[in-house]
């Protein structure tokens, strides 16, 4: 038996490089092949924008984690300093303080988060920010460790602004990072999938075509002929009869094609 490729004299290499035909039934038309054509020029256009948004992703997403890392070097930095002054307010006040401090702590927080959204390349993120209420501060007059009760107030206060600012990034980078997957999963579909699918689609409607107009310029080439081989033959017998003296040079009939009278029925 004969392999496939044998049968078809192509071999196995060369049928996995050929394009694979479009699995859509196409009904090959000059509309069909319109319209295709115009959906193969929508999916380029599109695939142009999701790329170009896909590379603006790439640079946000590169610029949030230079300035993650950067925060978290600040952050750690705040913290550390937050936490000596900590130690400082327990060395100059004693133990006791954090019992005077949670005796006053207010009823409302004196530091609030909110969030708002902000939209890069058609993406939604969200950014908090720290509101603060000035309130009263009862410990700041304190004789012992007043002043270090403030400062350390201070200072847990930058910690807190540099945690909100990192989680803004952090979930700025989240939000981010999705959308690029999308995106590329998208670009990929497009530039793999939709248009080579739709740009194999177009050969096919134009080959079919082509092949129609083949098919019919030889019909009618092979109708040209025939007429002009009838027309030869007609001539041939014409030619044959004025030679018999059957018909008369010009086309006049003799005598005796005009005696042949068609037969008159009577009722």
């Amino acid at each position: 038996r004969l392999s496939r490729g044998e049968r078809t004299g192509v071999s196995p290499s060369e049928a996995c490089k050929a394009p694979k035909m479009s699995s859509q039934k196409v009904l090959p038309s000059r509309m069909t092949l319109t319209s295709t054509k115009n959906r193969l020029k929508g999916a380029n256009t599109g695939h142009k924008l999701l790329k170009k948004k896909s590379d603006a992703l790439t640079v946000r997403i590169r610029m949030i984690l230079k300035q993650i890392v950067d925060n978290k070097l600040v952050m750690g930095a705040a913290l550390k300093e937050a936490n000596f002054s900590l130690a400082g307010v327990y060395y100059s006040a004693g133990d006791n303080i954090k019992y005077q401090v949670l005796q006053n702590v207010p009823a409302t927080a004196a530091a609030k988060v909110g969030m708002r959204v902000d939209n890069v390349a058609g993406v939604k993120i969200p950014v908090f920010e720290k509101a603060e209420h000035e309130g009263k501060k009862d410990l700041t007059g304190l004789s012992s460790g007043g002043q270090k009760v403030e400062e350390s107030r201070v200072t847990f206060s930058k910690a807190l602004d540099s945690l909100i600012a990192l989680a803004s990034l952090q979930s700025a980078f989240v939000a981010l990072d999705e959308a690029q997957k999308i995106t590329n999963r998208r670009v990929n579909a497009l530039e793999y999938v939709v248009i080579p699918r739709l740009e194999d689609t177009v050969r096919y409607i134009a080959t079919e075509l082509d092949e129609l107009e083949r098919e019919e310029f030889v019909r009618l080439k092979k109708v040209q002929a025939g007429k002009k081989r009838r027309m030869e033959e007609e001539a041939a017998k014409l030619a044959a009869l004025e030679e018999a003296g059957l018909v008369s040079p010009g086309g006049a009939k003799s005598m005796l094609e005009e005696q042949k009278d068609p037969d008159d029925l009577f009722t």
